[in-house]
């Protein structure tokens, strides 16, 4: 019996449907695109503090991240409330959206640049934070990057 292969005619076997990409295998084909990267910072507030921390993020970190934002470091920016279930997680997380991952470890030295105008120096900004630090724990930061499907 004539294998499969013999039965083959020319034309099913042209070098036109030989193509790199129908021969290259599914894994090879992006099945996504890199999008934005987000950093999420989660803080832990303590009970009682929460119009401190509020009102800081109101006075200092929004209109940083407004500047930010208009300088083009930042694409947009969140606060988020959160109801842990247990102690130790986060009440708040701060996301702040960056177009790239580039953008978000790349620019500090600019970044900083624009809190130490936004705030204060870089010496008075620290001592804000031994003062926050009283009533707040940061309790780690995240960088996610988005990934966009076809």
């Amino acid at each position: 019996m004539p294998s499969a292969r013999a039965q083959e005619t020319p034309a099913q076997n042209t070098p036109a449907q030989n193509t790199p990409a129908q021969n290259t295998p599914a894994q090879d084909v992006p099945q996504y695109a890199e999008g934005a990267v987000t950093e999420e910072d989660y803080i832990e507030v303590e009970y009682g503090h929460y119009d401190d921390y509020i009102a800081w993020l109101t006075a200092k970190w929004k209109p940083t991240m407004e500047a930010l934002k208009k300088e083009g470091f930042i694409m947009d920016y969140h606060v988020f409330r959160a109801n842990p279930r247990s102690p130790g997680l986060p009440n708040f997380i701060l996301f702040i959206t960056f177009k790239n991952g580039a953008a978000a470890l790349d620019k500090q030295a600019e970044i900083d640049d624009v809190t130490n105008r936004v705030i204060c120096s870089p010496e008075c900004q620290n001592e804000a934070r031994v003062f926050r630090n009283q009533y707040r724990k940061v309790l780690g930061t995240e960088l996610i990057r988005e990934l966009i499907l076809p």
